[in-house]
């Protein structure tokens, strides 16, 4: 698939493991490398903020997409290519998907999987054929893996929409995967829904 930008998904915290932030620097100096426009929710702070700051050290273009009232603090930052603020978090997340060619997954907490899980619905619902990655480094998402597998086992996720998800475990393959990405969605059952 070709692709020009990439939305990530991920914490405004580092987490325990200084390895996440280290590997967050490491995607934002690989979309660098790779002329990937990386968007982002536009914080200067957590895995957000190491992503950023790495892209932008080689060279990289880096739009924030931020609420207005995170204005406020000292949450966003001041150095990225572009910012671009919004009223409210439903915004940030729909000119994400609008903006953004493929999306990308991070170690966070209930942000990162409302961001993951609105994705994902909305290429359920054929809303878009985007691909979305899960970045389970060091295992982070495991468990959230296992959970998506017993959705499917239970019969409340068709395997065609279970397939829509991306997983990786290291950039290499996150992003082979993203550039051999084919949308899995069944086109019958979209038309269904839709008429």
């Amino acid at each position: 698939m070709k692709y020009q930008s990439l939305a990530l998904y991920c914490g405004s915290s580092t987490g325990n493991n200084p390895a996440y932030a280290q590997e967050a620097a490491r995607f934002g100096a690989a979309c660098a490398e790779k002329s990937l426009t990386l968007y982002y929710g536009g914080g200067s702070i957590g895995l957000m903020g190491a992503a950023a700051d790495a892209a932008l050290a080689r060279g990289g273009k880096v739009v924030g997409v931020a609420p207005d009232f995170f204005t406020k603090g000292e949450v966003l930052a001041t150095n990225i290519t572009e910012m671009i603020l919004v009223k409210t978090m439903s915004e940030r997340k729909q000119l994400l998907e609008q903006k953004a060619d493929a999306f990308v997954v991070f170690p966070g907490g209930y942000g990162t999987m409302d961001e993951l899980f609105e994705m994902i619905t909305d290429a359920q619902l054929g809303l878009h054929f985007k691909p979305i990655a899960v970045y389970n480094y060091l295992g982070f998402y495991d468990l959230l893996l296992q959970q998506l597998d017993k959705f499917m086992q239970e019969g409340f996720l068709r395997p065609f929409h279970h397939s829509l998800l991306i997983s990786a475990s290291t950039l290499d393959e996150l992003f082979e995967k993203l550039d051999a990405y084919e949308n899995t969605n069944d086109h019958t059952w979209l038309e269904k829904i839709k008429h």
